[in-house]
């Protein structure tokens, strides 16, 4: 008898991978678009892919995926494109985090199955706003579900840049359900919230998890359209600001900004910290963190 949900995480997976080939030929050509304005005398830049692995609790494969990192590129000074595909068993902690939250059963059984693709990037022009977005889904034998988002992190905000990316994502939301983006909008408000700084992290965005209506293809098709909005959403702001010059006090200010992004990034993030309790691989859990940054 075959394991349930086969044909479901294949398609998810599939999808995670289709995007992240879409996302990394946009950069690229991004990349080589830009021709004028700051950084446009750097060769374009080009993403290394290494694939990644992880290891189960005998040594025994348990999936992996790929890591794609561009550095030092004329609009990108860093962005990684990450997907994978992971199933194991959860290990003490991680397990007694999901049951925390209310996952039925896995306190009894800690199998578990994940795929999904995640995205950072700490762009070259301080006027150009750092962006984050990721969706995956994640099964047990007791549940299933998906989960993802997408934040703007701008260190000058524009608030025509911001209006636009939320008018996206409201879009992408209103096709499914008018009561998707003011919750997941609400959501994303209180996640990206650094406490200890007693400000957020950027401009919010979108956030959801454990998201199972019960029926599987919508829940799946609104998550595919939640990464399909990233390019419309992001590309543009691109377009608009990467002429923009800039002298040390912007790159002071991003520099500083980056500091607030990695300390949130290591101390709340719940994606890097199951990541990293999980034993996946660390360079690719911690893709995320800026090339550069500065705490006053």
């Amino acid at each position: 008898m075959s394991e349930p949900f086969q044909s479901e995480k294949h398609q998810a997976a599939a999808w995670f991978r289709a995007l992240r080939d879409r996302i990394v030929g946009a950069f690229e050509a991004a990349e080589d678009g830009h021709t004028s304005g700051p950084g446009a005398d750097l060769p374009p830049g080009r993403f290394e892919v290494s694939e990644t692995r992880r290891a189960g609790e005998a040594g025994e494969d348990a999936g992996g995926g790929l890591m794609s990192v561009m550095r030092g590129g004329r609009l990108f000074e860093k962005v990684g494109v990450n997907v994978s595909a992971v199933h194991g068993q959860l290990k003490p902690r991680a397990q007694a985090a999901m049951a925390a939250r209310g996952v039925p059963g896995i306190a009894e059984d800690p199998r578990f199955w994940a795929s999904g693709i995640s995205l950072v990037a700490h762009m070259r022009n301080p006027h150009v706003p750092a962006v984050h977005m990721n969706t995956r889904f994640f099964w047990t034998p007791g549940a299933w579900w998906f989960g993802g988002g997408s934040d703007l992190n701008p260190c000058i905000e524009y608030e025509a840049d911001t209006a636009d990316f939320h008018a996206v994502l409201r879009g992408a939301c209103d096709a499914h359900d008018p009561g998707h983006y003011p919750r997941f909008k609400a959501w994303a408000d209180e996640y990206f919230f650094v406490p200890h700084r007693g400000r957020a992290r950027g401009v919010g965005g979108i956030f959801y998890d454990d998201l199972n209506s019960g029926d599987w293809a919508a829940d799946f098709a609104f998550t595919r359209d939640v990464g399909a909005a990233f390019l419309p959403a992001f590309l543009p702001l691109v377009e608009r600001r990467r002429g923009m010059g800039w002298g040390e006090a912007e790159k002071h200010r991003q520099l500083v900004h980056r500091g607030l992004y990695a300390e949130y990034n290591l101390v709340y993030d719940r994606g890097t910290k199951f990541g990293l309790e999980t034993g996946h691989d660390a360079n690719a859990v911690l893709m995320s963190l800026p090339p550069l940054a500065k705490w006053v």
